[in-house]
């Protein structure tokens, strides 16, 4: 990955999660954590990672970002210095509750 594709994607999570803090106002959305952010190489499409604080809400919460993906790129478009902004796609990020998973079995695995 290029320096200018890590500096931009490190630029649009920390600009996702303010606007996902502060602008918008859906109650399913306000307990997301932004976790990574993959960019394109040409600049045209960003997968975004996310944790949701409560796993019972998952569903309504990832239907509620994917419909505010319009509302956050203009918002993006407001607060980043870019001349395309990138098509957004929310994708759950499972990374922690494997890493959980493992570090139980390791812990189990101890035990004995």
């Amino acid at each position: 990955m290029s320096i200018k594709i890590n500096r931009l994607s490190n630029v649009l999570m920390k600009e996702i999660s303010y606007i996902l803090a502060t602008e918008v106002k859906d109650k399913n959305i306000k307990f997301v954590t932004v976790t990574d952010l993959k960019l394109a190489s040409d600049l045209s499409f960003a997968k975004v990672y996310v944790t949701v604080l409560d796993d019972s809400k998952r569903d309504e919460t990832m239907k509620s970002l994917n419909s505010a993906r319009g509302f956050i790129r203009s918002k993006l478009h407001d607060r980043v210095d870019m001349r395309h902004i990138p098509e957004i796609s929310f994708v759950y990020d499972e990374s922690i509750e494997y890493g959980n998973k493992i570090e139980k079995i390791i812990n189990e695995l101890n035990k004995d």
